[in-house]
């Protein structure tokens, strides 16, 4: 299968390349745009961004396995990203990782069979005042503990798919 940006998002990178001085500064929110329209990122996807923004091929490669928010397989409708760096880890990180994993009876990079969640472990996520936290999706779960945390999983776990 070929993967081509629909015309709304072609005319969105066009926005975006305007707002930078070359077409590889653009790559980071086009693989956003990308990663959106197509769910994640696949060699087809890379190579139409290449394309479009007309840079190599290599220089989105190396974007895509260097940030962890892009996603180069299918992830849940829902990623959780669950921070166990120092901060997070001193207050209760890894607790809270293996609550969710036993909770949803996947590991890391793993879906879940109904591919409602997917959960990641991941380094600094920028909140070390108010560790431990989660991300899930764009919304960020600060002081978390596990009781917390089980409430929010609840809540989407009774959430219309």
């Amino acid at each position: 299968m070929t993967f081509k940006f629909t015309e709304e998002n072609l005319k969105r990178i066009e926005e975006v390349k305007k707002k930078y001085p070359t077409s590889l500064a653009a790559v980071m929110p086009t693989l956003y745009i990308a990663q959106e329209q197509n769910g994640y990122i696949t060699n087809e996807v890379m190579e139409e961004i290449a394309n479009v923004l007309g840079v190599g091929k290599i220089d989105v490669l190396s974007v895509v396995t260097f940030y962890t928010m892009y996603h180069t397989k299918p992830m849940g409708k829902y990623h959780i990203q669950v921070c166990t760096n120092v901060s997070c880890m001193l207050r209760g990180a890894y607790e809270i990782w293996n609550f969710i994993k036993e909770r949803l009876g996947i590991d890391h990079m793993e879906v879940t069979s109904d591919g409602k969640f997917s959960l990641e472990e991941v380094e600094c996520m920028g909140a070390c005042g108010y560790a431990p936290m989660i991300a899930i999706n764009e919304d960020y779960y600060e002081n978390l503990n596990k009781e917390k945390v089980e409430e929010i999983l609840n809540s989407l776990l009774n959430s219309e798919l």
